[in-house]
This record gives C-alpha cells, sequence and structure tokens, in this order.
C-alpha cells in the first residue's frame, strides 16, 4: 500500500515546483485532497504523505527523539525524490506541514537545515503550530468544533474511518514543540495560524517568527486549529500560492498595492 498520495499539475503546464504535505494528529492523506487539488491546478507538484507519530517510542528522551526525526527526515527525502521526473525533483521544494507535521518540519530542519541525502527544501509552510498547552478536546463534536466551522471539513473528517478521534486531546512531547519553536529556519517560512485556534500560543508563534531571517506570520480571521481547510481554505491556499510565486522571485512580491480603500 503506497505511502503518499500525488497530485499533478494540468497536462500541458510547465510545473512550478514540489510541494509536499505532512498532515497532523489523527490526520489522513485524503483530509489534504482540497488542498492538493487546489496547489495542482496552479501547477505545482504536490505529494501529501502519511502523518509522522507525534510520540514515537523513546521520544522522551533526547536520542529517541533525535532517531524518530531522523526516521521522518528520510521518509520525508522519499518522498521528495519520489517526484521525479525525466529532468528530476521540479524546484523549488516547499516542505508543508499541519498541527504535528509542522512541528516535526520545524524540528528536523533545525536540526541541519537539510535533509538525509544532503538536500535542502526551499522554503517551509507551518500551519496551526500548536502551543505547549492546550484546553481539552471532549468528545468527536467538541473536537470538530476545535478543528474547524467549515461543514464539508467536518464531514471529510467524520466519514474518514481512518481518522483518529480524539488525537488532539493527545499531547505532543514538550521537547520536540520545544525544538519546534527554537528552531532556526534559515530557509523561507510561512507560518499560518487562525485567530479563532483555541490549541495557539499566539504569543510563542509571534516570538518565533521574529527571531527568524525571513519569516512571515498570516493570521487568519475566524479560523479555528484546521487553518488549511477551515471556511476560509479559499483565502488560505491563495496565501501559499502567493508565497510559492513570490518565493520563485527571490521573496519580491508579484503584486504591490499602491493605493487602497479597504
Amino acid at each position: 500500500m503506497s505511502d503518499h498520495t500525488d497530485h499533478h499539475a494540468p497536462e500541458g503546464l510547465h510545473t512550478r515546483g514540489t510541494v509536499v504535505v505532512v498532515p497532523g494528529r489523527g490526520e489522513t492523506r485524503a483530509t489534504y485532497s482540497r488542498l492538493a487539488a487546489r496547489l495542482a491546478v496552479d501547477a505545482y507538484r504536490v505529494r501529501v504523505v502519511d502523518a509522522p507519530d507525534p510520540n514515537p517510542h523513546g521520544s522522551g528522551d533526547p536520542g529517541g527523539r533525535d532517531a524518530a526525526l531522523t526516521r521522518f527526515g528520510a521518509l520525508l527525502a522519499q518522498a521528495v525524490d519520489g517526484t521525479a521526473g525525466p529532468g528530476g525533483v521540479t524546484e523549488p521544494v516547499v516542505l508543508l506541514g499541519a498541527d504535528a507535521g509542522a512541528v516535526a518540519l520545524a524540528a528536523h530542519l533545525g536540526r541541519t537545515g537539510r535533509l538525509p541525502g544532503g538536500r535542502r527544501p526551499d522554503a517551509v509552510v507551518l500551519a496551526g503550530l500548536p502551543g505547549r498547552t492546550a484546553p481539552g478536546v471532549g468528545d468527536w463534536d467538541e473536537e470538530l468544533d476545535v478543528r474547524t466551522s467549515c461543514p464539508t471539513h467536518r464531514g471529510t473528517l467524520s466519514d474518514d474511518t481512518a481518522v483518529r478521534r480524539g488525537s488532539l486531546g493527545e499531547a505532543l512531547p514538550d521537547a520536540l514543540l520545544t525544538a519546534a519553536y527554537d528552531a532556526e529556519l534559515a530557509v523561507p517560512a510561512l507560518f499560518l495560524v487562525g485567530d479563532a485556534d483555541p490549541l495557539a500560543d499566539q504569543d510563542a508563534l509571534l516570538h518565533t517568527v521574529k527571531s527568524l531571517p525571513r519569516a512571515r506570520l498570516s493570521v487568519v480571521r475566524g479560523a479555528r486549529h484546521d487553518v488549511l481547510n477551515d471556511v476560509q481554505h479559499r483565502s488560505v491556499a491563495a496565501e501559499i500560492v502567493t508565497f510559492l510565486e513570490t518565493l520563485r522571485d527571490e521573496l519580491v512580491p508579484v503584486v504591490a498595492v499602491e493605493t487602497s480603500a479597504w
């Protein structure tokens, strides 16, 4: 059985880059079908991988945590290399993670800045980075309320029998969160967070973003924890595409507002 799902640019269009998506706690690859399809329509090669185990055996000690992050990095490297066509992997290569996927990405890249094999991603997108403390999520309806107010996304999660219910109530290892928040990311980084996300630590997130040389924090009005899939998903996808396009031009924005009444 495959450990990834692929979405390709429309036939006849030049592929503009590669995006590897890492889900978060309890999520499956199907959770990101809508986002991946939208990015693919804009001519990006998208591969969605399985969510990492946020609490692998031995993650409570540095050796076990490092080993888990090394295995995670190896899987990421395989996922990126597996997208190669006749001309190789299409660059820029961007890693996109949500929730625990974002934590694992930041923690791994904070160690060496590279994937096993030596590839340095061109950028990262970190969405819904959770804080160190969070309220309980209760039953499934309460967990859905924490995740999203989008009826389509709520249905996607509820109908997917592989989604692990109650997962948002499982605390991430504090050492892993510390490694993520303290990661010295040298590549451009786009952080996405909903202003109605009860799991987010807005102050810690802002401190992390300000400490990085090339980082942007985009706050999505009204969005909950699943910021990539909430009711604002079209605007969030547009923000990601804008970042991808800006990345292709050395972070020079394609569109600059000269004057506006709103």
